[in-house]
């Protein structure tokens, strides 16, 4: 691992001072002394579990809090968001499915059972929308998704990638949150838009020895933050206490880049997409050759991306 770089906090920027000056440079920035909302003095335990009850929300349950989307080290879940916030609020746990001390992680999801619906807090969590304030920071027409995320004390996310713009307010608890530049991408050992290093602070150099090559650009949220996360930026986030947060997402491009039937935003951009299911075709087809032909032809694939890659 090179050095890390500090994510810069920048103070109260304005809507207009955010795509003027942050908005183009396509890094990450934690926007600090923002009015969010009531949300950061009255989102107590008692007072979400009062106003959510027992709304059935799906989890992610794990004894391991570094979570594993690739190996699923992980299980769902469906329980009362009253059941859930007390859980994830919890060092140890009386009523446990895995063991007295697993971790609990919330991605809400939309109200359709079949996962179709896209994501939007202040429709599906309505009693309580009116608390928080999201930052006017894109275009209403612009605006996807707003997902309401709750984690447990210790709870680590696998390394991945968005394809949009999005912001995480951080309502309650402190966050570590470490991003990777894109151009980092071969690096980190991608397996579809998720990293196979999970432990990212000690990995198996062995095993990923291009990880000794990327740099760390790591902050940390405090109660009222924002982090502004440009699409493609890798990123993990480790929750240092308990936490609740939203996570806003706009589409940054036209509109017509993005596939119109994913709900939850995380499928490549269209144009993308056709281009990797083309290059897996490529691929099947070159191990149909003796080794020694798939070989030079693997070389010339990489030769002719290269000079691809160089000419952007």
């Amino acid at each position: 691992m090179k050095d890390k770089i500090k994510i810069r906090r920048c103070n109260g920027i304005s809507d207009e001072e955010f795509r003027e000056s942050i908005l183009p440079k396509r890094e990450p920035v934690i926007i600090t002394g923002l009015d969010i909302g009531l949300c950061k003095s009255l989102w107590t335990v008692d007072y979400l579990s009062n106003k959510i009850g027992d709304k059935q929300v799906k989890v992610h349950v794990s004894k391991d809090k570094q979570m594993d989307f690739i190996k699923k080290n992980f299980i769902y879940k469906t329980i009362s968001f009253r059941s859930l916030i007390k859980r994830a609020s919890e060092r140890e746990h009386e009523e446990f499915f895995l063991d007295k001390n697993e971790v609990y992680y919330l991605r809400a999801l939309g109200d359709d059972p079949r996962g179709r619906d896209v994501s939007d807090f202040k429709k599906h969590y309505s009693g309580i929308s009116d608390d928080i304030i999201f930052p006017a920071y894109f275009e209403p027409s612009q605006y996807f998704s707003s997902v309401f995320r709750i984690g447990s004390s210790g709870c680590q996310l696998w390394t991945h990638y968005d394809i949009m713009d999005n912001m995480l307010i951080q309502v309650k608890g402190r966050k570590r949150v470490v991003l990777f530049n894109p151009q980092d991408t071969q690096n980190l050992y991608l397996n579809g838009d998720k990293s196979e290093i999970i432990d990212i602070d000690n990995p198996d150099y062995e095993k990923f020895p291009k990880f000794k090559n990327v740099m760390f650009y790591e902050g940390f949220l405090e109660p009222g933050d924002v982090i502004f996360i440009p699409a493609l930026w890798m990123h993990n986030v480790i929750s240092l206490d308990f936490g609740i947060a939203v996570n806003v997402f706009w589409k940054n491009l036209d509109n017509s880049f993005y596939n119109q039937k994913d709900p939850y935003g995380n499928r490549d951009l269209v144009p993308a997409e056709k281009a990797l299911q083309s290059l897996e075709t490529a691929l099947k087809s070159l191990k149909e050759l003796p080794k020694d032909y798939s070989d030079f032809y693997h070389r010339r694939i990489l030769s002719r991306v290269e000079r691809s890659l160089n000419e952007l």
